[in-house]
């Protein structure tokens, strides 16, 4: 479900606006402070409405066909972007969303902490089977920090959770 209008705030960002759900913003704004001094993570992918998911759909297969769209894209309508709870951070040396940015400095700070500001690794490696999508390296879920915590500790995916 798709959050109000007012519920979203914009993060500091580079080149784009990054909205998120007021609560995941407050955190990642936490987050961003304690890595962030020397400006070297940005969020690049943050709320976006089930319109502009279609569209990224619709060019991703246009350009890529089904079998690579359906691994590496959500459907519209199921995506976590949607949500307002999801985040892409990329290193700021480091924009690109591919296997590079897992080996940045920034990424291995981020996999490492991100529980203590609430958020999760969403897709991690070897989970595909589980999640469904292939691994990203990239894409952080807020759960808040108790649940952060657990499923950082039992190393559980949100659908691992879900699943019990």
């Amino acid at each position: 479900e798709e959050p109000a209008a007012e519920d979203l705030a914009s993060v500091r960002s580079g080149q784009t606006e990054v909205r998120l759900h007021q609560r995941a913003k407050v955190m990642l704004d936490q987050l961003l402070a304690a890595v962030d001094g020397a400006g070297t993570i940005i969020p690049v992918s943050g709320y976006r409405p089930q319109t502009e998911q279609q569209a990224i759909w619709d060019d991703t297969l246009a350009e890529h066909g089904s079998a690579f769209t359906e691994t590496y894209v959500a459907r519209p309508g199921c995506s976590e972007h949607e949500t307002g709870l999801a985040v892409d951070i990329v290193a700021t040396d480091n924009q690109r969303l591919d296997d590079t940015q897992e080996q940045t400095p920034e990424t291995i700070w981020l996999h490492e902490n991100c529980w203590r500001f609430g958020f999760i690794l969403r897709y991690p490696a070897g989970k595909e089977d589980v999640t469904g999508i292939d691994y990203e390296s990239w894409h952080y879920r807020y759960v808040g920090i108790e649940a952060a915590r657990y499923l950082t500790e039992q190393q559980l995916t949100l659908d691992e959770f879900w699943a019990s």
